[in-house]
């Protein structure tokens, strides 16, 4: 979104502005002892990895990768290593994967991700021969195994958070590494400032960072990423999400003509709202059906419970459940379906946005041409909110109220659906090209790293 006039393929590494000679030193000093606790605090680590393990939140076959042991053996030749801590990152790079595995061949990929989630999508959509790892928790001896076994070429993370070890264990391999994607968050902005010698020895570690908006970049550079380039969001170069098309096919034949609108991605709170606004809907609309995707699916039968004890009838989809002709809300609680869910319905609330989350990808119903609503803790999303609600292609609530007066307004007035719908499929369509600058941005690097190999 949003391409600077220096947005091309900078290769200076960002200096650190501001920092002092004691403020360097103070960094210095804050890195030596965080990296002697890492060493003191693995058995300590080792126990938070087992509790998460029994709450479902570590795959317990894999965790040796949590600790740096890798489950895979290293490809010959040279390795380019793209990292991102969870599911939206993680799909952003799909698309940069796809276009490294076509331009430049000679590189085997290994991706990393943080999350079970995580890993089990990329399992679905990484192209075949990427290699998935989780990433070593951020103690320098499972930074030093892992990296001592994929010996990356070349290193690309997206990020919002920096790991200390993790980074500059990968820099004292040789190994360039290039920020994705960057995102400093106003309030992280804040904070940060306050101690920027701290992210500005970080920062200088990355011979490049690329920033997801005029904004980030911004602060990236007040920070101390004085390079700082800005291509564009990389979430704005994912191919529309597909559907499962005999599933689509299924559903629209079995929900005919119903009215209906999609609340995704919601959080607690945001579920009991999308029931109140069903409720009190239903008496204008009475075929209404209200579709309702929660972000964590693992609160599907809490969720289920809470509706149906305000008298509203459930279908649960992972259940194999059959929307009846007078059910009143399906619950989406599947893995990997949200693009089915975004071609079914034309007006969708993007959740995270109601209560104090920061909001999820407005892009990803754009592209699919729905008429999008989120309410107004978009934070996460800040420039993409601001530009879509500029072009006519987004409509911001404040409150429950207004959102079920907005949908209201929608499900009855075809032309208000329509216009907001084809402002937000037009804003879409503008964001193309962010890939091709990210590319060239890198291609310095991807022939530095081709060199050496």
């Amino acid at each position: 979104m949003g391409q600077t006039q220096d947005s091309g393929g900078e290769e200076q590494a960002p200096a650190n502005r501001g920092s002092g000679s004691f403020g360097a030193a103070a960094a210095g000093a804050v890195f030596g002892g965080y990296r002697l606790l890492g060493r003191a605090a693995v058995p300590l680590i080792r126990a938070y990895l087992r509790r998460r393990i029994a709450r479902g939140r570590e795959d317990p076959q894999r965790i040796g990768e949590r600790l740096g042991t890798p489950s895979l053996p290293r490809p010959k030749g040279a390795v380019v290593w793209l990292h991102a801590a969870s599911v939206g990152e993680a799909v952003s790079l799909l698309p940069l994967i796809e276009r490294l595995q076509r331009d430049w061949p000679q590189f085997s990929l290994l991706m990393t991700s943080g999350t079970v989630t995580s890993a089990r999508l990329m399992a679905e959509r990484l192209p075949g021969g990427v290699i998935h790892q989780y990433v070593p928790v951020d103690l320098p001896g499972a930074v030093e195994r892992f990296l001592d076994h994929w010996r990356p070429s070349l290193s690309l993370m997206v990020e919002s958070e920096f790991w200390p070890n993790l980074i500059a264990a990968t820099t004292k391999t040789g190994s360039e590494l290039i920020l994705l994607n960057g995102r400093v968050s106003t309030a992280s902005y804040r904070s940060w400032r306050r101690f920027r010698p701290l992210i500005a020895t970080l920062l200088g570690q990355f011979s490049l960072v690329m920033a997801r908006s005029p904004r980030d970049q911004r602060h990236l550079r007040d920070l101390g990423a004085a390079g700082a380039i800005c291509p564009g969001d990389l979430k704005a170069a994912a191919a529309p999400l597909a559907a499962n098309q005999t599933d689509l096919t299924a559903l629209r034949a079995a929900l005919g003509n119903r009215p209906l609108w999609l609340a995704a991605s919601t959080h607690p709170g945001e579920d009991e709202m999308a029931g109140q606004i069903h409720h009190a809907l239903k008496a204008r609309f009475p075929d209404l059906l209200t579709l309702l995707v929660p972000r964590h699916p693992n609160r599907a039968d809490a969720i289920r419970a809470a509706l149906e004890a305000r008298q509203l009838t459930v279908a649960q989809r992972s259940r194999n459940e059959t929307v009846s002709p007078s059910g009143d809300i399906y619950l989406a609680d599947t893995m990997g379906e949200m693009g089915l869910w975004y071609h079914l319905a034309e007006i969708v609330f993007v959740g995270g946005s109601l209560v104090p989350i920061g909001g999820h990808n407005l892009l990803e119903p754009a592209k699919l041409g729905c008429a999008v609503l989120a309410g107004p803790h978009t934070a996460n999303f800040s420039e993409m909110t601001e530009g879509m609600t500029a072009a006519g292609a987004l409509q911001q609530v404040a409150d429950p109220q207004q959102l079920q007066a907005a949908v209201d307004r929608l499900l009855a007035d075809a032309q208000a659906r329509l216009s907001l719908a084809t402002a937000a499929q037009a804003y879409a369509d503008a964001q193309a090209g962010v890939l091709d600058r990210v590319m060239l941005a890198l291609t310095p690097a991807l022939t530095r790293a081709a060199s050496r190999t």
